[in-house]
């Protein structure tokens, strides 16, 4: 053993040396340039050139068994970029495999969750070792009872490059079961039938879904939601009869506002069926009794523009999360199932200016509250009767607690989630009647080296640029050494209201076990200090989403965090477009920055509503047909903004087959960026020809992904002999 740990050693001093000579910049490969097609675009009497619009492919073009040229064109591009990428990073392909094994070797491979119990069965999602995909299974009554397994993944997914099953839904006799399948990664799910008594799956197909489904009570009629073909918006609900072919199901509602999407869903109470309707601004409700299905829905609030809100049922009423009555951090209110207008809701929970009321859970004896304040979760315990309103107590000053479905109505138990930056998740089931909680299971973190005492967290307050403090939450290895030659990996997102929680990770440990600070930016767009806070961070106030996550990377440099020639940064999707940004913004703050799956060509897209997604986007980023829109999405769109300066190194990742960001946008970005940047840092991209916009279907496949985006970092701070 001791020869063996000898010559471990020697070839790792051998690594360390070749690794130490090499570097990304220092190569003989050629990037790829891409051709030039000028084509105009005018708006407003605005010109712009856009010399890589032949790059966009329609799907039909992508899957067509016989490519045309311009697909071939088109492919033997980002085929060349990938290629590149490669020869560029060759040297670095040990080491991106030694950090994927060591990510992989602090998972447990044959985990399970905790099972939860819904309607006489216990349901339980397994790994088993070596395996990519979940096997979904239930158990009747008790645990000790034997397993029938529902969905072995890994079986389903053989001969597939990408495999998604979703929306696996019980009927309420607990026979069959429905669920959807993606093959392609355009979240375009096709739905199917499964008798769980006899393991046939029925001919019944239902193509072109959201995934989701829901039965009926007479254990035969499902609801689903259909997608436009070409826009990907969910716009039509469906009723489907078992044992009919899907041609002959009725359509239950359209949607015809292309600004709204559309879902539907049953309540925890399980007597109505919801079709609800959404836009960022807006929200309308219809339920119909589960019990028949064959009636006529009933409005709840016609819709009114900045009127939102959401419905669940208890006992007589409908309980009602809303804004309205000027109420921006949301308040619960209710309302009699026969009096559902707004006139006749009343205040449960009253609005509070310092505490955004995110979402409910409703028991037989209790209503629980997740609350955020001062950017921290809560969990609030209050008994119908009024003789109990308790806090859940959490003591660390960064951590993420959230409450789990519980799907159980009469019961004193919530199970809910708790983790932080150095505390791995736990699964915790509370009494709510007793006031004690059990720890049903604590995430493992294998490999032997984790002590969550070696790290350590804080939470700081940069100042923006308009006097609103920023949270900034920090974790680190307690050995690293805070200085001006400390790396650090600054990450946000700051869009659609999406607050990204400050929890744990395993992969992350890879980075901090290496000398790196983790910094997540609370920027504006996200809901951290409340609904103005997001608010404050869309439409003509979205530059203040890129101004935050600049002045927090001026301020960890100012405090001696960091420095500009060791920090870096990460975004994906609309934190892509943050990330391209801020390399127009301010190039010279990053050595090193990642770009996921990027939104960067925001006035090109948001002007064509063929586009997947575009028209319900247009309360988010405004709409540039009006030129007030145009001139200020102009301003910051990074594609449009792009000049001949000296960017950051760059690694640019996207998916071919991507439904919410189309893979052109980092395309045309890259070409673009390739053909005017000065400089030699390196800029690289690489697109998976077989994903879409969440990367690798399989956990060890997006453990590579991973791997490879924080070998990026850690060869440009030459970190790779660890």
């Amino acid at each position: 053993m001791k020869r063996i740990m000898q010559l471990t050693t020697v070839f790792s001093i051998i690594f360390a040396s070749a690794c130490k000579n090499e570097s990304m910049k220092n190569t003989d490969a050629k990037a790829p340039i891409a051709e030039k097609q000028a084509k105009e675009l005018t708006v407003h009497g605005d010109t712009r050139i856009d010399n890589y619009f032949w790059m966009r492919l329609t799907d039909e073009q992508k899957t067509a068994k016989n490519k045309d040229e311009q697909t071939n064109k088109v492919e033997t591009y980002l085929e060349a970029e990938n290629t590149y990428f490669d020869k560029v990073t060759a040297y670095t392909k040990d080491f991106q495999e030694n950090l994927f094994q060591e990510m992989k070797g602090r998972i447990k491979e044959d985990d399970s969750s905790v099972p939860y119990k819904n309607n006489g069965y216990f349901y339980i999602t397994r790994f088993e070792k070596g395996k990519q995909y979940p096997i979904y299974s239930r158990k009747k009554e008790h645990l000790e009872a034997p397993e029938n397994i529902l969905f072995d993944v890994n079986e389903e997914a053989q001969g597939h490059e990408y495999f998604q099953l979703g929306g696996l839904n019980i009927s309420p006799n607990n026979k069959l079961a429905a669920f959807a399948v993606d093959t392609v990664s355009r979240r375009q799910y096709v739905i199917r039938i499964k008798n769980l008594e006899t393991g046939e799956v029925y001919k019944d197909e239902i193509k072109n879904t959201t995934g989701g489904s829901v039965w009926a009570n007479d254990n035969k009629t499902l609801y689903y939601t259909l997608k436009d073909p070409v826009t990907l918006r969910s716009e039509k609900i469906f009723k489907h009869v078992l044992g009919t072919d899907a041609s002959e199901d009725v359509e239950i509602f359209h949607e015809t506002d292309e600004t709204f999407g559309t879902y539907v869903y049953k309540t925890k109470s399980k007597k109505y069926i919801v079709i609800g309707c959404y836009n960022t601004v807006s929200s309308e409700f219809r339920v119909l009794s589960a019990d028949n299905p064959d009636g006529a829905f009933k409005i709840i609030q016609p819709r009114e523009r900045d009127l939102e809100y959401s419905i669940s049922h208890f006992d007589n009423s409908f309980y009602i999360l809303t804004n309205k009555d000027d109420a921006t951090n949301f308040k619960l209110m209710k309302t009699p199932v026969e009096k559902t207008s707004k006139e006749h809701w009343v205040d449960v929970i009253p609005h509070r200016e310092n505490t955004l009321l995110e979402d409910i859970s409703i028991f037989k004896e209790y209503l629980v509250l997740e609350e955020r304040t001062n950017g921290l979760s809560k969990i609030r315990i209050k008994r119908w009767d009024g003789s109990k309103d308790e806090y859940l107590p959490f003591d660390e000053e960064t951590y993420s607690a959230s409450v789990y479905a519980n799907p159980e109505f009469d019961t004193d138990i919530i199970r809910y989630s708790y983790n932080s930056f150095t505390t791995p998740n736990s699964v915790i089931d509370y009494n709510m009647r007793e006031r004690s909680k059990e720890i049903k299971k604590e995430q493992e973190v294998l490999g032997g080296t984790f002590d969550k005492s070696n790290y350590k967290s804080e939470r700081v307050w940069a100042t923006a640029r308009d006097g609103e403090k920023v949270a900034i939450s920090l974790v680190y290895h307690k050995d690293t050494k805070l200085s001006k030659d400390t790396p650090l990996l600054q990450y946000a997102y700051g869009s659609y209201g999406y607050t990204i929680p400050d929890g744990f990770s395993t992969t992350r440990l890879s980075l901090l076990d290496r000398g790196f600070v983790y910094a997540l930016a609370h920027i504006r767009g996200s809901q951290y200090l409340g609904r103005e806070w997001y608010e404050d961070g869309k439409m003509l106030h979205k530059k203040n989403t890129f101004n935050d996550f600049v002045d927090c990377s001026k301020f960890l440099i100012d405090n001696n965090y960091t420095s500009a020639d060791h920090l870096y940064a990460m975004g994906g999707s609309a934190g892509g477009l943050l990330m391209g940004a801020i390399v127009n913004m301010n190039p010279e703050l990053y050595n090193g920055i990642v770009a996921a799956v990027p939104f960067v060509d925001v006035v090109s897209t948001m002007l064509d509503e063929s586009i997947p997604l575009t028209t319900g986007e247009f309360d988010e980023w405004g709409n540039p047909k009006n030129k007030k829109y145009y001139d200020y999405i102009l301003s910051y769109s990074p594609y449009d903004q792009v000049e001949a300066k000296e960017y950051p190194n760059m690694l640019v990742t996207t998916g071919y087959f991507d439904s919410q960001v189309q893979y052109w946008e980092p395309a045309k970005w890259v070409a673009k960026l390739r053909d005017v940047k000065t400089g030699d840092n390196v800029l690289l991209m690489h697109t998976n020809m077989d994903a879409g916009h969440g990367g690798a279907s399989g956990r060890f496949d997006a453990l590579k992904e991973t791997a490879r985006d924080y070998t990026f970092f850690l060869a440009l701070e030459n970190k790779l002999e660890k």
